[in-house]
């Protein structure tokens, strides 16, 4: 199979634990381009944040953000934005807020939160990952929905972080059964992500694929959390991080290193070495 499109997750992917980029990676995804591919991000972060790893990476390509919501190279023109109505939004956050957890109503622009104290070392630094202060809008408020009926908002995306597991289930278990309007996604044992019904990572990056005139099936996904493996396993070749939980790598064609010792890099150079340049296939008449 000529595989024409590499989309790579970000954060446990592309990035190391310490949110860093090594050279090696940047190496390989400016190998890759040279030979065609088309690269793409595809992340559950707030577009302005994961632009922002794009820039790092000279990638001025469409990247799928929000889970799947929002598709744009540019935030002011976006090819794709799915977003959760007004009304459903403040409801959705209002039993949200019975809970114990951190709500984060995450727009293409800015960032609404409420004030909540992590306690647990992982949920801390996933919230930390998912915005940028430098680069985004953030509020923090006491409640959320009392912030809503004056500034109602219609968002691509809520994050909720929970300290305890118990409550992600119930509160799961109530969004469920109460909301047709919304899917929920499983990021972590402690996070889930509410976006509006149908939007997904693999749709998103279905929708690219659709406008670039690139099959699934010539595709390849790079990925290590929960939300990857739909697309892991629908694409023509699905890539599982090193360090991702074993029933991503159980899903997954080809497993890598992790992303502390430079699990993109290592794929990216040991499979599409074999491939010749799309120009050259083109040429050949082996492709369109």
């Amino acid at each position: 199979m000529i595989y024409r499109l590499l989309a790579i997750n970000i954060d446990g992917t592309l990035l190391q634990s310490n949110g860093r980029l090594h050279k090696s990676t940047r190496e390989a995804i400016e190998y890759v381009q040279q030979k065609g591919i088309y690269v793409t991000l595809i992340t559950s972060r707030s577009f302005p944040s994961a632009k922002k790893v794009a820039k790092a990476l000279k990638l001025d390509s469409k990247i799928v953000t929000h889970s799947g919501a929002f598709v744009a190279s540019d935030s002011d023109k976006p090819v794709l934005v799915r977003r959760i109505q007004e009304e459903i939004t403040f409801e959705v956050v209002r039993l949200l807020e019975k809970f114990n957890c951190q709500i984060r109503i995450v727009d293409d622009k800015f960032s609404i939160a409420n004030v909540s104290k992590l306690t647990h070392n992982l949920l801390a630094k996933t919230v930390f990952q998912s915005g940028d202060p430098l680069y985004y809008a953030q509020q923090y408020v006491d409640s959320i929905s009392e912030t809503l009926i004056d500034n109602p908002v219609s968002p691509p995306k809520l994050e909720v972080y929970f300290n305890d597991k118990e409550d992600l289930h119930d509160a799961k278990k109530a969004l469920s059964g109460m909301f047709t309007e919304v899917q929920l996604h499983d990021v972590n044992n402690y996070r889930i992500d509410i976006v509006p019904q149908g939007v997904s990572k693999l749709n998103g990056l279905l929708y690219l694929g659709e406008l670039m005139g690139i099959s699934r099936q010539q595709m390849v996904v790079i990925g290590d959390s929960f939300d990857d493996q739909e697309m892991i396993e629908e694409v023509g070749l699905g890539v599982a991080m090193g360090n991702a939980p074993n029933h991503i790598k159980q899903a997954a064609d080809w497993v890598t290193r992790s992303n502390n010792q430079h699990g993109v890099a290592y794929m990216v150079k040991e499979h599409f070495r074999k491939q010749q340049p799309i120009e050259f296939l083109r040429k050949m008449n082996i492709i369109k």
